[in-house]
């Protein structure tokens, strides 16, 4: 299995509580067939339109060629240096894949004039500008792009030539970008910002950016089938009732990486599962994420209310090192393709523990 999951202290005691009954419930493979009754009725109408997550690494193989053509052609024009623009939770994935990558993505996400200018002083003649946006209406967006066509023209460059649109299908984005001979790639409408790193929103940018997108599906793949299955050793499951089910609950999660390969997972982590989780309004049952770092005080004070989340390189082999002591703690450890899945799972069924609705969130 590509992901592993060690919990210890309060946590084990919560998957102990909860796992059995998680199980019996299916509510792993419920979850993959996307039945919207899992979150209670108030979040039924929402949930039914926002679990095509579950069939993202399926649905997204047919991008892959189109990305690494789209990758050649813009080499071959020079462009080197990839600028993605948009708003939302859906820039946190293609940020944390190409960063892992170790390929170069400049992220865009307001409007500020300082900051446009210093990202158009910044090698624009070998730029391309990837617009992201889910339902096309965000004026800072529309703006931002028309700043860069303007910017591009000035420099004697085609802006169609530089210039991708990735949104859903029919949005108003991506008909003025079809319009304006813009390349555009149709996003999955039914998966919602937090939850589209392995949908167009995370692959393009990020596979532009040279990260190798076909290898991250293929990571998600190799743990699709155990998150899809209703066993005591799903890792999604086992995730979901650590951090949702301790009694008592505890209302922070502080995620800290300790030697993973993985880079800033842990801002993509965060807004994962604060937006849904997070907003419960019963504080005694919300989850307030935060990113550690290793020096944190906050790993060694003990607060009852805080539960750590160790991303690791091996968490089979972390907790039996002698020199350290990580009683309490969730140690997590993956490929970042199973990663990002499994993680997408755990937060489906963490909103489930806490009787909240895990995809509500407004459209960018």
């Amino acid at each position: 299995m590509s992901v592993r999951v060690h919990v210890s202290g309060a946590a084990e005691t919560a998957v102990s509580t909860h796992i059995g009954q998680l199980v019996d419930d299916l509510v792993a493979s419920s979850i993959t067939a996307q039945d919207p009754a899992l979150w209670g009725t108030d979040a039924e109408a929402g949930a039914s339109k926002r679990l095509g997550w579950t069939e993202s690494v399926s649905v997204s193989r047919s991008l892959v060629a189109e990305i690494e053509a789209l990758r050649a052609e813009l080499l071959a024009r020079g462009v080197e240096h990839i600028v993605l623009a948009g708003t939302g939770a859906s820039l946190l994935a293609p940020e944390l894949i190409a960063k892992t990558a170790g390929a170069e993505l400049t992220v865009l996400d307001s409007a500020v004039p300082g900051r446009v200018q210093d990202v158009l002083h910044d090698r624009l003649q070998s730029a391309a500008l990837v617009v992201s946006s889910t339902s096309g209406s965000a004026d800072g967006i529309d703006s931002l792009r028309r700043v860069f066509a303007q910017a591009f023209q000035s420099l004697g460059i085609d802006p169609a030539e530089r210039i991708v649109v990735v949104t859903d299908p029919g949005s108003p984005l991506g008909l003025s970008a079809r319009e304006a001979g813009y390349r555009v790639f149709a996003a999955d409408p039914s998966v919602g910002g937090r939850y589209s790193a392995l949908t167009a929103f995370g692959l393009v940018p990020a596979g532009l950016a040279g990260a190798d997108v076909g290898e991250l599906l293929d990571e998600a793949d190799a743990i699709q089938l155990y998150l899809a299955t209703d066993d005591v050793d799903n890792p999604g499951l086992i995730l979901g009732a650590a951090i949702a089910g301790t009694s008592p609950p505890k209302s922070r999660l502080g995620i800290v990486s300790d030697g993973t390969h993985v880079v800033g997972f842990g801002d993509w982590a965060t807004q994962l599962i604060a937006g849904p989780t997070g907003t419960t309004g019963t504080t005694s049952r919300g989850l307030r994420p935060v990113v550690l770092e290793l020096g944190s005080p906050e790993l060694t004070a003990g607060a009852a209310d805080l539960q750590i989340v160790r991303l690791v390189k091996d968490a089979d082999a972390f907790h039996l090192l002698p020199q350290h002591r990580h009683e309490g703690e969730i140690l997590v450890s993956g490929s970042l393709g199973g990663l990002l899945l499994a993680w997408e799972y755990a937060a489906a069924v963490a909103a489930r523990l806490l009787g909240v609705d895990p995809f509500d969130e407004p459209d960018d």
